[in-house]
Parts: C-alpha cells; structure tokens; sequence
C-alpha cells in the first residue's frame, strides 16, 4: 500500500462516483477502478457498495477513510515542512558566541533580524571562549560562531572580519582617579604597564592579547601578568575588584561602570578588536548559510 492508493481511494470516497473520481485524479476510470479493487484484496475488506449511481462507503470503508485522512494530512504536512527545510525557512541553527563579541550591538541586533526573517529556524545559542567555539565549530557542535580574533584556525573552518573597533584601556576607578589630567584623556602604554595586566586568552595563546604584550615589550615596557582569564566578563570582573587593569574592546565600555574607569589609549592604535565570523568550510545547512550572508549584508551596510 502506497500514498498514491489511498489518494485514489480518498478521491473515490469524497466523490462518491469512479468517474468524477478519475477526472479530479487526471486519469482514466478503468485504471482508477482496479486500483481500488488492488487496495480491497491488499486490505482483505470491501471498502465500497457499487450500485448504478455510483459507490457508497461500508462501514469498513468508512473506518478506513478516517485512518487514510490522517495519514494523507501527516504526509502532506511533513511535504510542507521538508519544503521550508530545503528552502532554509526551518530546521536549527546553534550558534556560539564570546561574551565580547555579544556586547557588541551588531550581534544581538543580527540576531534579531534574522529570528524577524526565518522565524520557523530554531535558534540555539551558547557562550563560551574562542578556542571552546573553534573546538565545537570543528566537531559540528555549532554551525557559526562570533568572536574576536581567533586563537586557532584550524583547516577546514573559515574566519571572516565582519567589523573593526579599537581596545580601550580597563583600570579600577580609584586607580583611574589617581592618575594625570592628561593621562585619564588618553592613557600612555607605560601607564597602563604601571598596574598589572589581567590578559583574556589561554596562556601563550595568540590574538588580541598577545598583540598587547608585544606592543608593550616594543616600547620596552615589561608588564606584570595579574591573571589570564578564559572570558572577558572575568575579565571585567577582576578589574572591578582592583585586581589589575586590562584592555577591552571599546563596545565593553560601561560594564561595571560603578567599579572601572573605561580610557582611551594614546600610541596604540594597532591593537585592534575585530569582530570575526567563524564557520565551517563547505556547511550545508541551509538556515547556516543564510545566516553567514545576513551576517555580511548587515556588516557591509
């Protein structure tokens, strides 16, 4: 038994008539007819009454057209849903995110406009550093992920800068209060070098971080580590807590705003905070791609 029988068969019920049966169908009487009798020898039941003026249900019959209704309704429905997979109008999409990159209001913003144009997609997010992101991207745990600057580029992943920011320098407020007119107006490197650094990266990793310490040991500045942290959000916490001093991206300004002094930084306009789309080479999941090229559309414009 096939989809196709009960369509016929569910043609000849609604009908009541082979004839006008076969004319919705778009084929002949006598074929519609034997697969009818095909479909009451397969079932062992007799599903219609013929008489002169057409056929009528049996009661076996009619317990029969309800089982073929739901399951002619169930394959059409699932007809529809693989239509919106293929279109990439359903399905899921997981994607990661570092706790940086979400304090930028280009992320949260591209995630609403893409929720707003393929609502049908389940959206799953999660947080985590850049190496955990560049670890699930690999193991197909996620589909795309934002960050800053990677801290590994493995082969069969692609990284693309969508946007460009400058780092800003982190300090306690009192540490801030303390300083030179001047210096809060725009922080020296040998300043910043005076309080110990709290660094966001896997220790000896490269990315934002590891271009900090080379821009302090070019100036000859030899920076005491505080602490190497997996999150920003640590990060900002430590500094809060007069820890030490840091650098951030300019879009974390205003974390803990009541706890740390948010400065620019004079002579230090190579360190650079990108904001990076991170996905696999060749994904096919379609909601995935369509995702990568809002993502694009909206860093351009």
């Amino acid at each position: 038994m096939d989809l196709r029988a009960l369509r016929y068969f569910a043609a000849v019920a609604e009908t009541g008539h082979m004839t006008r049966a076969a004319e919705r169908l778009g084929i002949q009487q006598p074929p519609l007819s034997q697969q009818i009798k095909t479909l009451e020898r397969t079932l062992d039941l007799q599903l219609f009454k013929r008489h002169a003026r057409g056929v009528t249900l049996t009661e076996a019959g009619r317990l029969f057209q309800a089982e073929a209704r739901r399951l002619l309704d169930d394959a059409d429905a699932m007809r529809t849903r693989m239509k919106r997979v293929a279109e990439g109008q359903a399905g899921v999409l997981r994607v990661g995110f570092t706790s940086s990159a979400a304090a930028h209001r280009f992320v949260p913003d591209a995630l609403r406009a893409f929720r707003q144009a393929y609502p049908g997609v389940e959206l799953q997010l999660r947080e985590a550093n850049a190496a955990g992101l560049t670890e699930a991207l690999v193991a197909g745990r996620l589909h795309a992920a934002l960050l800053r600057r990677p801290v590994a580029q493995p082969e069969d992943l692609r990284f693309d800068t969508l946007l460009h920011e400058p780092m800003v320098a982190a300090l306690p407020v009192d540490r801030a209060e303390s300083l030179p007119a001047s210096s809060r107006k725009r922080l020296p490197l040998k300043r910043l070098c005076e309080s110990p650094l709290i660094l966001v990266r896997r220790p000896g990793a490269p990315g934002m971080y590891a271009e900090l310490l080379s821009l302090c040991h070019s100036q000859g500045l030899a920076p005491r580590i505080a602490a190497e942290v997996d999150r920003m959000m640590t990060n900002l916490n430590l500094v809060a807590a007069g820890v030490g001093a840091s650098v951030v991206p300019a879009s974390m300004a205003g974390v803990h705003a009541h706890a740390v002094a948010y400065l620019p930084l004079a002579g230090c306009d190579s360190l650079d905070a990108p904001l990076t789309l991170a996905w696999r080479e060749g994904e096919d999941s379609l909601p995935a791609r369509h995702f990568h090229a809002l993502l694009h559309e909206r860093a351009a414009a």
